[in-house]
């Protein structure tokens, strides 16, 4: 069915939208929803307009701004559906001039729009008022010699192709900044367009773009190939820290000498370990990872160094154990410091004499295997305590390397991300559009207990939680952020424009109240949802919007909390 608004309609409250705005003076940062938002001077944008079209002419310039207002509007569009999501489509469409308008960009007046989303149909036409692109053309540049409305028309052709569904072209019939009297554009699905094709090239790559790109891809791999022959391939990092990690490691990788690897849980030391492997002279051979602490303490030294048959009940015939399996290769014992006192035995006479003896059995294999073992603990301290012996110790420790953890190697966090990304947008056969601002800014906040297996199992969860062509929310990939929301204080813009604080001392008194109580912060989330549901009637997408958080979030947390609607 047809929807169709004509002028003389009354414009949609607004509030929803400018609820989203906040302040954050101490971070220094300006939010809309979870996007990170600039106040930049109009100037400024013309001094960068006028230096781009004199560095590469007006044709490349307005692909570039038409492509600069193409990812703002994918960005309003996907927020559009996540906060209107029960709404009629004109008004789920009218977000996109209302969010034109509120940001200061222009004033978008909706003269006719005919929606018919299910059918696919869609025309539009639209008035601009006040275009800081024209602005600039007549205060800067001078009269122009076409439309001069770029981003802003990068901007509706985007969110409404997204809105729709199908590629939607607008056009500037006539514009302020080319000499006409007024601007106003029209919109319509792509192929009702003469020119579609020629236009729709605005918004790929601009060749010389395209081959520099081409390029730097070339150089970045072939330095990449020099890197890992040349041994500094240890997983993903860039940080200061974590290359003097690597650095100190890849001296040892060529030789047979033991190496100890030291660091918190999840800091990638199995990554590591294969690397190690893989850079020495053994590459070809097996790599053999073992985790101590999975194997039951009376299976450990057979698993370890092989059974003969009838050795113990179950033991119906004669195996190799890891060791053997790793013969001429390398074996990465993790949490070794779970060791059994006789294992711990066994493991320092493979290390002496290079040979074992199965369980159960006379005679001596000899084996030539390299040890990369890791632990989380102190091995001094297990000394200490009497669980793990000292000439062991002293034996694994020859070459001791402490990986850092991730909270002290932050400026690899986006490379990490990216490399999870697209692993689970691949395993999942989805694509976002990546995190959002706030998501980033949260991520560099957190101190990551649990490290790079933390962060690889929160971005799988926010990629499971999201749909195709949206952003990853921080409601998405951690189950609660309500300390963070406690901690905030932030500045609050309502719908007349003035910034509000709230009243610190009233914050502190329902806080101190919830603590002295004792209840936790689980509790805090059932309640609140709850009661959110109760306001909104059983409505879940009404519930969302009353919490601030998406649809699919909330829905996670009914589960979570055994709420049933």
């Amino acid at each position: 069915m047809s929807s169709v608004f004509n002028i003389g309609d009354v414009e949609a409250d607004i509030k929803d939208l400018t609820d989203l705005i906040r302040f954050n003076t101490e971070d220094g940062k300006v939010w809309f929803g979870e996007q990170r938002m600039l106040l930049m001077h109009v100037s400024a944008m013309a001094a960068f307009r006028r230096e781009l079209l004199n560095s590469i002419g007006v044709e490349r310039a307005k692909g570039f701004f038409l492509r600069l207002g193409y990812q703002s509007g994918l960005r309003d569009a996907e927020l559009s559906r996540r906060l209107r999501p029960t709404c009629s489509d004109i008004d789920i469409f009218l977000t996109g001039p209302q969010l034109h308008s509120l940001k200061g960009m222009v004033k978008a007046t909706p003269l006719k729009i005919d929606i018919d989303q299910k059918n696919g149909h869609f025309y539009a036409e639209i008035e601009w008022l006040n275009s800081w692109e024209v602005e600039v053309v007549q205060t800067e540049l001078g009269k122009m010699d076409d439309p001069a409305c770029w981003s802003l028309l990068g901007y509706a052709c985007a969110f409404t192709s997204s809105f729709m569904g199908r590629e939607i072209i607008f056009r500037e019939v006539s514009c302020r900044g080319f000499g006409d009297e007024r601007c106003l554009i029209i919109g319509k699905p792509a192929q009702d367009w003469e020119d579609h094709e020629e236009f729709s090239q605005y918004f790929k790559e601009e060749p010389l773009i395209e081959q520099l790109y081409s390029l730097q891809s070339q150089v970045n791999s072939l330095r990449n190939n020099l890197e890992r022959q040349q041994g500094q391939y240890y997983g993903i990092g860039q940080s200061a820290s974590y290359k003097e990690a690597c650095m100190k490691i890849d001296k040892a990788a060529q030789g047979k000498v033991s190496v100890l690897l030291l660091g918190e849980t999840g800091v990638g030391k199995e990554v590591i370990a294969r690397s190690v492997h893989l850079r020495s002279k053994r590459a070809e051979q097996p790599f053999v990872a073992v985790n101590c602490a999975a194997i039951p303490h009376e299976l450990i030294e057979a698993e370890l160094f092989g059974v003969e048959k009838g050795a113990f009940t179950g033991a119906n015939q004669s195996r190799e154990g890891r060791f053997e399996r790793a013969d001429k290769g390398t074996i990465f014992l993790d949490e070794v410091v779970e060791l059994t006192p006789r294992a711990q035995a066994t493991l320092l006479r493979v290390l002496q004499e290079q040979e074992l003896e199965r369980v159960g059995g006379t005679q001596t294999h000899k084996i030539d295997v390299r040890v990369i073992a890791a632990t989380n603990e102190s091995l001094e301290q297990a000394v200490n305590d009497g669980r793990f012996r000292a000439d062991l110790f002293y034996r694994l420790s020859v070459f001791p390397v402490n990986i850092p953890p991730l909270r002290d190697r932050l400026d690899d966090i986006p490379l990490l991300v990216e490399h999870f990304l697209q692993k689970f947008h691949d395993d999942y056969s989805k694509r976002t559009l990546g995190l959002s601002d706030k998501t980033w800014d949260y991520l560099y906040k957190y101190t990551w207990p649990g490290n790079i297996r933390e962060l690889e199992n929160v971005i799988e969860r926010g990629v499971i939680l999201t749909d195709s062509n949206e952003t990853i929310s921080v409601d998405s990939l951690f189950a609660s952020t309500m300390e963070q929301l406690l901690a905030n204080n932030v500045g609050h813009v309502y719908a007349d424009g003035a910034v509000v604080k709230a009243s610190e001392k009233d914050k502190d008194k329902w806080i101190d109240d919830i603590l002295d109580r004792k209840i936790s912060l689980d509790d805090v989330e059932k309640i609140l949802t709850e009661k959110a549901m109760a306001k909104a009637k059983d409505n879940i997408s009404g519930a969302a919007r009353l919490l601030g958080v998406t649809r699919p979030a909330l829905a996670y947390r009914l589960k979570k909390h055994g709420i049933v609607v």
